[in-house]
């Protein structure tokens, strides 16, 4: 990796972007498209549509931290062990690549990153997925501190050329291969 361009990317990321390893947010609840199995919703983002699994409920206005725009978390008793959520122009990246690193910079201090690649999203050409794992501190109603979490993030550029961000966290197992498939095929990009 080089250095000097993450620093230089961290300069566009917003201290909100940084500081954010589980996103908060609201959306509106709907039934999912024909990409997504039955029982999923979707939530819109405006500019951005993602599916979610039976069982993840959406979060409200109230819930939702300044710069997301749409998310939804399952819960178990107290603790969030999943979430799904979108930023919407979450730094000044001109590309998407340079918008994974900066997608990249903002995980956890002490991730594991499994790198990025380059993928289809259905509404622009230009996105990349990063997947990641790194270890719950127990705060903030989030899994037992020592918990093992895996991360997959999906950027782009959108309509407007802005940098989106589509994060996916969950202890590890909780959700299927398959599921976090389904979840980063369902993103499309509308506006």
């Amino acid at each position: 990796m080089d250095v000097k361009r993450v620093l230089r990317t961290l300069k566009g990321v917003g201290a909100g972007a940084l500081a954010a390893v589980l996103i908060a947010g609201c959306g509106s609840e709907k039934e999912a498209g024909s990409s997504a199995a039955e029982g999923w919703k979707s939530l819109d983002a405006q500019r951005l549509t993602v599916s979610y699994p039976p069982g993840f409920t959406e979060l409200s206005a109230a819930d939702r931290g300044s710069h997301t725009a749409a998310a939804a978390t399952l819960t178990e008793g107290a603790k969030t062990v999943g979430k799904v959520g979108v930023q919407i122009n979450f730094t000044t990246a001109t590309s998407a690549e340079m918008a994974a690193i900066g997608a990249e910079a903002s995980v956890q201090l002490g991730s594991t990153l499994g790198g990025q690649k380059k993928i289809d999203v259905r509404g622009t050409d230009d996105a990349r997925r990063v997947d990641y794992e790194f270890t719950s501190t127990g705060q903030q109603n989030t899994p037992s501190k020592g918990t093992r979490m895996t991360g997959v993030d999906i950027v782009g550029m959108d309509k407007k050329d802005e940098a989106f961000l589509v994060r996916i966290n969950a202890v590890k197992g909780k959700l299927s291969e398959d599921d976090i498939g389904k979840i980063v095929e369902s993103v499309r990009v509308t506006g």
